[in-house]
């Protein structure tokens, strides 16, 4: 998840980069969203490897 908000990031720069405000807007709008649910997900799964009770790797 964290390569496809990666990917749209760049696709937001190149965007821009070339003028295309909407496409580069809608770009970063996805990939923060990405971004931030990528982060969710992490922080559950540290959670849930310290309630089991595994080390982490």
């Amino acid at each position: 998840m964290l390569g496809w908000a990666i990917a749209f990031f760049i696709l937001a720069i190149i965007a821009a980069a070339f003028g295309f405000g909407g496409i580069a807007g809608a770009s970063a709008g996805i990939a923060q969203i990405l971004f931030f649910i990528f982060l969710a997900l992490l922080v559950l799964t540290f959670v849930a490897r310290a309630l089991r009770g595994r080390p982490p790797v």
